[in-house]
């Protein structure tokens, strides 16, 4: 029993210390996600002071990576803006991620609220897309060390970047069943890029298809991209262009000033 409290007693200290890390780099996600172990060791502590036998779950170790930055390295992946449920797809299939869908939800808050007070304190943020309105397009991540004209998303914006990702998943070793499946969901909304079996698609046939559809729009959304982060870079602050305003008359007023 004393080896187990010990041992509990230790990891509370470790778990306390990477609480105050985690609030001193502004990181909201992973002070969470560490209070919450925290707070089972505690009870496990408490438990086996008490003489029963604490929960097992209590013994789990803080994953390495942090959600924010498996996140990061997901979109770092698909190499475009990309919904939150196609990012965390991507993690688990080839990343080892262990991200659920909900610790995103105010991931991007706590983004914004840690860019202003201490801006590029950090070395990416985690941030949306930016609509034609310049306001932030509904759960689209992108990265803030991407430049404007991939933050940026037109009329044709949501396909090209499908096509972009479905090639950069197709371009990865499928050696995880999850990979293969993600593809194939993938590759069904792509013209030609099955023959219409029910197996895996091949990989190299997925990439063509992709490619061949990316030259029909991909001329017409370079140049809605380049128009838009012109206006961007005109009209937004440092904050609103990572971001995005909050309405287009907040976007007409800041301008007029």
């Amino acid at each position: 029993m004393s080896d187990r409290l010990d041992e509990l007693e230790r990891r509370i200290d470790e778990l306390r210390a990477g609480v105050r890390r985690a609030m001193r780099a502004r990181d909201g996600g992973a002070a969470r996600g560490l209070r919450a172990e925290l707070r089972a060791a505690e009870r496990a502590w408490d438990a086996l002071v008490g003489g029963e036998q604490p929960e097992e779950p209590a013994a789990r170790t803080v994953p390495l990576v942090t959600v924010r930055e498996q996140v990061h390295q997901g979109l770092r992946l698909l190499g475009a803006t990309a919904q939150p449920r196609l990012v965390v797809a991507v993690s688990e299939a080839f990343l080892g991620g262990t991200i659920r869908s909900a610790q995103l939800t105010s991931l991007r808050r706590d983004e914004e609220r840690s860019f202003r007070s201490a801006p590029f304190g950090r070395p990416y943020y985690l941030c949306a897309a930016l609509t034609d309105r310049l306001s932030p397009a509904r759960g689209l991540l992108t990265l803030s060390t991407w430049p404007l004209e991939r933050r940026v998303v037109g009329p044709l914006s949501p396909r090209v970047d499908f096509l972009t990702c479905a090639i950069a998943v197709a371009g990865r070793e499928q050696a995880d069943p999850r990979a293969a499946r993600l593809l194939l969901r993938m590759a069904r909304n792509i013209p030609g890029a099955t023959d219409g079996s029910l197996g895996p698609p091949d990989p190299d046939r997925v990439i063509a298809a992709a490619r061949a559809e990316l030259a029909v729009h991909a001329p017409r959304d370079t140049r809605d991209r380049a128009e838009l982060a012109r206006r961007a870079a005109r009209q937004l602050d440092d904050v609103a262009r990572l971001f995005g305003a909050a309405t287009l008359s907040t976007i007409k007023k800041e301008y007029a000033t």
